[in-house]
């Protein structure tokens, strides 16, 4: 799955994706809307990481999608 197809099954991956960062709040995910760039940013926030390790948790967890 590459983040094009993401942002178009958002709702179906709200769920894993909460599993996956149980930092991620409802709005979180609802400002997400699919765009991994805003994704690995709410993980920024929530978690305290950096930029590329954040980049490279959704990388992977998209990848495994």
């Amino acid at each position: 799955m590459n983040a094009t197809q993401l942002k178009g099954k958002w709702e179906q991956f709200t769920g894993d994706a909460k599993r996956q960062w149980g930092k991620l709040t409802d709005d979180d995910i609802a400002v997400v809307e699919g765009d991994a760039d805003k994704l690995a940013g709410k993980i920024r926030e929530r978690y305290g990481k950096d930029k590329e390790e954040a980049e490279r948790e959704v990388k992977d967890w998209i990848d495994g999608l």
